[in-house]
């Protein structure tokens, strides 16, 4: 942990801690056109941190309008790729400078650990933004292998402007996931925050604006999603949409997509995702350790969590055993403003009330907890579930298939291969997956066999910056994030055929 992460130097910055809690609209900061507002929560008191613009769908056209009339006017998009770069630049090194500023954003606001926000989330979202900048002035377009007479010539063009509705448990670095390639590309972009964590985003529209991206080519309309996204998703001058949250407001975008102008549409999705086992693995202790980071990293807030053990059962109960030890020593929970803490709070009263909905429905078929399963009441207030480890889950308990989006583990034991393999693929789901064995044949195998768009092998990974990131199934629909495999979700391919004389 960086020794810039200290107690007092994360008092000093709360002390000095403004909110930007307005829409940020053609280059300046604005109040919705309505004059609403909403409460932001800090979840680990449940106390009021601020007010924020409640944007409605007159606030959501003045947006698209100033996105439109830069993208057309060519500010953006009719710099040479190599100026894009430049500026983008600019951008990920103020993300950089800020980067105590933003990480206490997020951890009052997303109630995430402080040491999280620090290391991982705000240095991820700077280097997004960097490497699809750097990309920019190094990827070629093409020439056709066309007859002699004719040059046809393939091209990327930015597609327009971009509506990007995000997620809240991972707010600048799922900002950086859309904001890297559809900036990059020269578009213009309508981004909206998820209603509970508006604060960072915000702080970095003005970063960007700051760095050199043109007023209205970045746009941020705060507001509830059934409002101002609902808006961007039915846009007729929104000219794609990518949602990243759960399935089901996915299919809303879909809707929308068709009930307006058949905008392109790019979801990230839900996931119930497996941790395949195998009775080979030499070292379970480094097992473990994975299993739990892929479960319980975030409060298994996260999209591609591990939430499925499927374990083989010779060494099921080894396994545990050693995951428990490492929980009690490993993982503590607490105020996510702590350096030291690993496990902060969830997000919102109703969304731990549905973690432990889940949880109570569990024991109510004769599941037993090994360890958690109840609410950790602290001092300061807030909604905190410690992590919840379910044993000898049958495959089609509920909470071996519903996507909980908390701390809580089913461990599901395995007899075969093809069991462990049909287990890993029995559900709606194909976002990643995680397998452990020590037998190259069988990583290989099995990987081939799992229907997911990520398998991390003796270890839990989403992959980097360079590997794209979405899932099979319902888990996503109509591209990737992150690599360069997301620059073209952004264009439009345009063929050029030249009849030569």
């Amino acid at each position: 942990m960086s020794d810039m992460l200290t107690k007092d130097a994360i008092a000093q910055q709360i002390e000095v801690l403004e909110y930007r809690n307005l829409a940020f609209i053609g280059g300046r900061f604005v109040p919705a056109s309505s004059g609403e507002t909403f409460e932001t929560l800090n979840p680990a008191t449940g106390e009021v941190l601020t007010q924020v613009a409640a944007c409605g769908e007159d606030d959501v056209d003045l947006a698209v309008q100033a996105a439109r009339r830069a993208f057309e006017a060519g500010v953006w998009s009719g710099l040479a790729p190599a100026e894009r770069k430049a500026i983008m630049q600019r951008f990920a090194d103020l993300i950089d400078e800020h980067c105590l500023e933003l990480a206490v954003l997020e951890a009052l606001e997303a109630g995430k650990p402080i040491g999280e926000c620090f290391n991982v989330d705000i240095p991820d979202t700077a280097n997004t933004i960097r490497w699809h900048a750097e990309a920019a002035d190094k990827l070629y377009e093409a020439v056709a292998p066309t007859e002699k007479g004719v040059v046809a010539t393939v091209t990327r063009e930015p597609i327009g402007v971009v509506g990007a509705v995000l997620p809240w448990n991972f707010p600048a670095m799922m900002a950086g996931w859309k904001l890297g390639p559809a900036l990059i590309t020269g578009n213009s972009v309508v981004l909206k925050p998820a209603e509970l964590t508006s604060l960072s985003t915000t702080r970095l529209a003005e970063l960007a604006f700051e760095a050199g991206i043109p007023a209205g080519v970045l746009n941020v309309v705060t507001g509830l999603g059934h409002v101002a996204g609902k808006a961007i998703g039915l846009h007729p001058d929104v000219d794609l949409t990518a949602f990243t949250g759960s399935t089901e407001v996915g299919r809303k975008f879909l809707e929308y997509s068709a009930a307006s102008n058949l905008k392109r549409v790019v979801l990230e999705c839900g996931g119930k995702n497996p941790q395949v086992v195998m009775p080979d693995v030499s070292n379970l202790k480094a097992v473990a350790t994975d299993v739990l980071a892929s479960a319980f990293w975030n409060m298994g807030e996260n999209c591609s969590a591990g939430s499925r053990l499927i374990v083989h059962r010779s060494i099921k109960d080894a396994l545990l055993e050693e995951m428990q030890a490492q929980l009690a020593s490993d993982w503590t929970l607490g105020d996510p403003l702590d350096p030291e803490v690993q496990l902060g709070a969830l997000i919102e009263q109703a969304h731990m009330d549905k973690v432990l909905s889940h949880i109570e429905q569990a024991r109510s078929e004769g599941l037993k907890a090994v360890t958690g399963g109840m609410r950790v009441q602290q001092e300061s207030g807030g909604y905190f579930v410690p992590p919840t480890i379910f044993d000898e889950v049958a495959p089609e308990a509920a909470v071996a298939r519903e996507e909980i989006f908390g701390p809580v583990l089913a461990v599901i034991p395995f007899d075969t291969e093809a069991e462990a393999i049909a287990i890993a693929n029995d559900t709606c789901y194909g976002l990643a997956a995680s397998l452990w064995s020590d037998d190259l044949n069988t990583v290989h195998r099995m990987a081939a066999a799992i229907r997911a768009g990520t398998v991390s092998i003796n270890c839990f990974s989403e992959g980097d910056i360079t590997t794209p990131f979405g899932g099979y199934k319902q888990s996503g629909f109509g591209g990737r994030d992150k690599s360069v495999y997301a620059h073209d979700q952004y264009c439009e391919i345009k063929t050029t055929w030249i009849q030569l004389s």
